[in-house]
């Protein structure tokens, strides 16, 4: 539940469409692809966890395991990556939100996305946590409004629409790369080493578990919106209103009682990964400002010694900001880059293991390692480029703060 309450969100409810916009009809087996480089990915962050028992995933995988320049351009992609994935749940809360409510409203999407950030900040400075009873309501709403859209879509699917014609392989690569955000979130449970019996079975049996659950419903979802709309006007739909699902239950299947209940578990499913991903990445600057990649002011925390409140306002700041776009290709292409180096140094950080610390064959580190680094460059060449700058700023950077320090 754990593992479902981190992975399935934003992505199920946006992403897929934009896959479909890049795959067309092939975007179910970018679903696969994308499963299957997680999976590799996840036993990489399984063995390095169980091994280095720590919060901050790969930001402290790289300081172990390789140097702390890496593990510092990590922590910086992580940021940026999540920060991304975080803005285009506001921004594709707003569009459910505006698609049920005032469709004619949807000049209104960029404001009202920034003030659900502000919203979240708040909550979030006034010592709000996700509780695991919390995690397995949103989770168990999610699945629901899911299932529903797959049952009401089902019977108006069209063979038709699913037919695979014009395999371009480069656009299938780019749907693959866009899609692999989705399935991120894995981290969470590996990093449940300290609180739970026998973590070197359980959690790969738990992180393989979660990603094969996910997989299956991103697929029935995929193949439910593709074949009952097409994947044209599912692409369209997320374009256009960054609420897909409910667009088509209400206007292709004609089932406006349905796009309410999807509209609900869409709501509540982006709201926890809103929260989920403020409080997570404020963490995140609070150690990276204990160590210096950042100020030091970011490392100050609260009177009650619980809220970390410059960290939490950083990334108010950097996840408003990446909302201002306006447009989830733009905010999950960056997030997709991004998350896609990180991943990248975490399976090169699983190469470097002890013998002695090494849970799985190194097959699955080389091949999440070749499939992160190789799928990175069938993104759109600006996100591309502007995910490459933002990793070499962040290597100058700490090269930069580390001089300081040491003067």
């Amino acid at each position: 539940m754990l593992g479902l309450g981190s992975i399935v969100g934003t992505g199920v409810f946006v992403s897929l469409g934009l896959g479909a916009a890049v795959a067309g009809p092939w975007v179910w087996l970018a679903v696969l692809l994308a499963g299957a480089l997680a999976a590799c990915n996840g036993l990489s962050s399984a063995q390095l966890a169980a091994a280095h028992p720590v919060a901050g995933g790969t930001y402290e995988y790289g300081y172990r395991f390789l140097t702390p320049t890496l593990g510092a351009v990590a922590g910086f992609n992580f940021l940026i990556a999540k920060s991304a994935s975080a803005a285009t749940a506001a921004l594709g809360l707003t569009g459910y939100g505006l698609q049920l409510l005032a469709p004619g409203l949807t000049h209104l999407t960029i404001p009202l996305a920034v003030l659900v950030v502000v919203l979240v900040t708040l909550l979030v400075l006034a010592g709000i946590r996700r509780s695991n009873a919390v995690n397995a309501v949103l989770v168990a709403a999610t699945l629901a409004a899911l299932l529903l859209f797959v049952l009401v879509a089902a019977p108006a699917v069209e063979p038709a629409n699913l037919a695979l014609r014009d395999f371009a392989p480069l656009s299938f690569l780019h749907a693959a790369a866009l899609l692999f955000v989705a399935y991120t979130g894995y981290g969470r449970v590996a990093t449940l080493g300290e609180e739970i019996t026998d973590p070197k079975r359980n959690i790969p049996r738990a992180v393989i578990l979660t990603l094969a659950v996910t997989a299956a419903l991103y697929l029935l979802v995929t193949l439910a919106a593709v074949g009952s709309a097409g994947a044209p006007r599912f692409a369209g739909a997320t374009l256009e209103g960054a609420a897909p699902l409910e667009i088509i239950a209400r206007d292709v299947l004609q089932q406006p009682a349905a796009a309410i209940a999807i509209t609900i578990g869409a709501a509540a499913a982006m709201l926890g990964v809103l929260l989920n991903l403020v409080l997570g990445l404020s963490r995140v600057a609070l150690a990276m400002g204990r160590r210096r990649d950042l100020p030091a002011w970011f490392a100050k925390v609260d009177a009650s010694g619980t809220t970390p409140v410059p960290a939490v306002l950083l990334v108010a700041v950097v996840v408003g900001a990446l909302a201002c776009f306006g447009s989830v290709w733009a905010t999950w292409s960056l997030a997709a880059v991004t998350v896609l180096i990180y991943y990248g140094l975490t399976n090169v950080a699983a190469l470097f293991l002890p013998p002695e610390h090494r849970l799985y064959p190194r097959v699955f580190a080389y091949a999440g390692l070749i499939g992160c680094f190789g799928l990175c460059v069938f993104v759109e060449p600006i996100y591309l480029i502007a995910g490459l700058v933002l990793a070499a700023a962040a290597a100058a950077w700490h090269s930069l703060a580390r001089l300081f320090t040491d003067a």
